[in-house]
């Protein structure tokens, strides 16, 4: 079949908020990223490894954002992982012990028993504990392109409000890109695909090309594109712009008719570290003593009512074969539609949060892996492709002003702007205004405390604009947290400000909060004159 008809483009946006707490060994928010690193990053790299080895060529865009490339290389991050791997390692064998009664329950043990093994064999000596490189290579042997995000993902159609903050965001986030990679980066997925006309002179000063947009930012953009979501638009500014397909989204995402949700795929709500005897699993769960994820779970989703049979791993990657293929057969015939009415090849756009592949969905890494050898060996109208080889090979794109838009709930901003966090605005607003005025107060400053305190600022004002901070307002978990996390950052921001003013500046206290934040370390305070 012919393989010219049309193109796919998969991203994966690798993002976590930064945390990191060097006065706690137990700090539970930092196991998000410990979470995701054995149920996502490293099972993406083992099977981007396996493909590798195999000679199938696969092609794949990947965001992964300053905080998450800052806390990958953090050395201590990297020790309390290792920690944590041992921990699991522990509890695994302990389970190997209590389930020798169900020979079912006793296989799942040990499979997580081997799981948790191999992590730590795959990071601590394979890797190096430098997963940064792992990835690296993929993009230098030409499998992967990695593209960079905003800062800490502030969230622009709000941050514009005082421009310079959005030009900041971008300069940093391009600047951390470079400093892992050692390249310039072609694309940026927008914080939360939050597009606004007014960061595109932006993007085009740091060098970006293109970006990734939600469906109605193309779909509803000045004029109407010819091609809806299967042709990038570019902005006037000079931004070009793809749009998520909604067909292969609903595929994969939906509740009711997306693969993840399929009864023969491990339950992710069952873990051991709620359904076990608490003094039992008390080692392995939170240190104030709340029952956590331990990753250990031994159910498949079975059904919607709450019976649920044991998880089986056969059943579950039989299961991601065949809807690996039928993925591949809705694209296929997808395209021939689309190819019959197109004067350029289609592109299927299919972009997902990296964590659902793994940490949410957990057969995800392998369907994918499943996937990309079928696109290579079995017959279809299409190659993969990233959003950069794509202008590369159709550069004579449709001009058009994409609409102000996000993939937040209902398309727009009130996600990160409603009353349960409508609060913090003003607070981030007043903070970016402060940051212009250092700035313009102190033009020229290169070196000495003051330096030191100005560069600080725009840490704390960065940290401080994590568009996380809000989501998790929203959505109602983890929220003390989230509020501390604002209100630590505006607070210091606030005092170092009144230092610089008032040149009574505290250099124990800058070097104090540095050493806990430990983040961009090339910042320059200049970029917000």
């Amino acid at each position: 079949m012919d393989k010219n008809k049309g193109y796919v483009t998969f991203i994966l946006h690798a993002h976590l908020p930064f945390i990191h707490h060097p006065e706690s060994d137990d700090y539970l928010e930092e196991q998000w990223l410990f979470e995701a690193i054995s149920e996502t990053y490293i099972p993406l790299l083992l099977n981007f490894k396996k493909l590798e080895e195999e000679n199938v060529k696969f092609r794949l865009t990947m965001t992964m954002t300053p905080p998450l490339l800052y806390m990958l290389d953090n050395k201590l991050l990297q020790q309390k992982y290792i920690n944590y791997l041992k921990k699991h390692i522990e509890l695994s064998e302990k389970e190997l012990k209590r389930t020798t009664y169900d020979e079912r329950l006793h296989n799942l043990a040990q499979y997580y028993y081997d799981r948790y093994s191999n992590d730590l064999h795959v990071f601590r000596d394979v890797y190096d504990c430098k997963l940064i490189d792992a990835f690296k290579h993929f993009q230098d042997a030409g499998f992967l392109e990695i593209i960079t995000c905003g800062a800490t993902h502030g969230y622009f159609p709000i941050l514009y409000v005082t421009p310079q903050t959005v030009r900041a965001q971008i300069a940093v986030g391009v600047q951390t890109y470079k400093r892992f990679f050692g390249r310039q980066p072609r694309g940026i997925w927008l914080p939360e695909c939050g597009y606004v006309p007014e960061a595109d002179q932006y993007l085009k000063e740091f060098g970006i090309e293109y970006a990734i947009v939600e469906s109605h930012g193309i779909l509803y953009a000045d004029p109407a594109p010819l091609y809806g979501t299967f042709a990038p638009i570019t902005s006037p500014g000079g931004l070009t712009c793809f749009g998520r397909d909604m067909e292969s989204s609903k595929q994969v995402w939906s509740s009711i008719c997306g693969y993840p949700g399929d009864f023969n795929y491990r339950e992710y709500y069952r873990d051991i570290g709620y359904d076990l005897d608490y003094d039992y699993v008390k080692p392995y769960i939170a240190s104030n003593g709340a029952r956590v994820h331990t990753g250990i779970k031994y159910y498949r989703i079975t059904s919607k009512s709450g019976d649920k049979d044991y998880y089986n791993v056969q059943w579950a990657m039989d299961t991601a074969e065949k809807q690996a293929g039928h993925f591949l057969d809705s694209r296929t015939a997808q395209i021939d539609m689309l190819s019959k009415f197109m004067d350029v090849p289609p592109v299927v756009v299919c972009p997902y949060d990296a964590e659902l592949y793994g940490h949410w969905w957990y057969e995800g890494p392998y369907w994918l892996y499943i996937l990309f050898k079928k696109i290579y060996y079995d017959d279809c109208n299409f190659t993969l492709i990233t959003p950069g080889d794509y202008i590369d090979r159709h550069p004579h794109i449709q001009v058009s002003t994409p609409c102000r838009s996000s993939w937040g709930a209902n398309g727009y901003s009130e996600v990160w702007l409603n009353p349960t966090n409508d609060y913090a605005h003003r607070h981030l607003h007043k903070a970016g205004n402060r940051m212009v005025e250092l700035a313009n107060m102190f033009p020229d400053e290169n070196d000495g405390v003051r330096k030191k305190a100005l560069d600080q600022c725009a840490r704390e004002l960065l940290l401080a604009q994590s568009s996380d901070w809000l989501f998790i307002i929203t959505n109602g978990t983890m929220v003390d947290y989230a509020k501390k996390r604002i209100k630590q950052h505006i607070g210091r921001f606030t005092k170092l400000y009144y230092q610089i003013k008032n040149d009574k500046i505290d250099e124990k206290f800058v070097d104090d909060i540095y050493s806990q934040d430990l983040v961009f370390k090339d910042i320059d305070y200049k970029i917000y004159k």
